[in-house]
């Protein structure tokens, strides 16, 4: 059984001040870290919100925990699934663990090691599905959902998730009032959507940039028709911004403030992931330092105080080592 969403799906900054009572002492109020080899090279006062210091290493809890709340508090739950890449599957079980309810991921054949195991470790059951990310798992988590009675808790294109993500934007105004630029990574969108009702309600004159790899350009091409569109294939070593489209929901939210996406190389990722280790010691994951990227590679020249959300932390220990080595 799938119980729908609020009927008007509409996030506002109210929905975003509510959200964030409900997770005040659940999601860490993650820290704004100054990059001074950044700010040196712009120009401009350059600080990164760590998210991948969540509980389960990216900010993907804010939403998951949210969703489970509310849906908690409407009552009736009987368990809940979704389809997942890694990052929203984890946060979904480690919040419905909290409040005693049963989790299912379906996850590509292709998701890192790290991530199915973490998945398990918060008492979720994984289910794979398919090579790589793709449609596929939304199908296999819709059939799990009819035919074992529990509710589907998309990674994105929901107002409760984006909610939850959006807190976020609140939490770095509140840390950086002159805040002139905000870059968030890109895969569905929830994200930079939650982003984009903080700053609009706010901060409407900051500029919000997605930054997405150059093999998953999908608010690119989103932007450049006036709507989602869904690429043939996407393919990138940040493997938690696979999607092949943003969210129908995301898109319209983020389109009233997000003029402009960039994309970044592999290498630039890559770069990315060497200088958060050796420069700051966080250990980010690809998918959580494409902002980072965009920066360093000069694909985003800002003019004021800018922040680069690391949005995860969740990365397969070889891997690592050969980026950073």
């Amino acid at each position: 059984m799938t119980i729908a969403a609020d009927t008007a799906p509409i996030v506002t900054l109210e929905t975003l001040r509510a959200a964030a009572r409900v997770l005040d002492g659940v999601a860490v109020r993650t820290p704004l870290r100054e990059a001074p080899a950044l700010s040196a090279r712009l120009g401009v006062p350059v600080a990164l919100k760590c998210e991948l210091l969540q509980p389960i290493g990216a900010f993907k809890i804010r939403g998951a925990y949210h969703a489970l709340a509310r849906l908690v508090g409407r009552g009736g739950a009987r368990g809940v699934v979704a389809a997942s890449s890694g990052n929203h599957g984890q946060a979904l079980a480690w919040a419905a663990r909290r409040f005693g309810l049963r989790s299912v991921v379906v996850m590509p054949e292709s998701t890192p090691q790290v991530k199915i195991d973490g998945v398990r470790r918060y008492g979720g059951e994984v289910v794979l599905a398919g090579a790589t990310r793709s449609a596929e798992q939304g199908v296999r988590a819709e059939a799990i959902a009819r035919e074992e009675g529990l509710t589907m808790i998309p990674p994105f294109d929901h107002p409760d998730v984006i909610a939850g993500q959006g807190t976020i934007g609140l939490e770095i105004l509140e840390q950086r009032p002159d805040l002139r630029t905000v870059l968030a990574p890109v895969s569905g969108g929830g994200l930079l959507a939650g982003i984009s009702v903080a700053m609009a309600g706010l901060a409407p004159g900051t500029d919000v940039i997605g930054v997405e790899p150059a093999g998953a350009a999908k608010l690119s091409a989103a932007l450049a028709a006036g709507a989602p569109r869904t690429l043939e294939r996407t393919e990138s070593l940040a493997d938690g911004l696979l999607s092949r489209s943003v969210g129908t929901l995301t898109f319209d939210l983020l389109r009233r403030v997000v003029r402009e996406a960039v994309t970044v190389t592999e290498d630039e990722i890559a770069a990315a992931v060497r200088y958060l280790h050796h420069e700051l010691d966080l250990r980010p994951e690809p998918s959580g330092a494409v902002a980072v990227a965009a920066l360093l590679a000069g694909r985003v020249r800002p003019t004021g105080p800018t922040v680069a959300i690391v949005s995860g932390g969740n990365v397969d220990p070889d891997l690592y080592q050969r980026l950073v080595g």
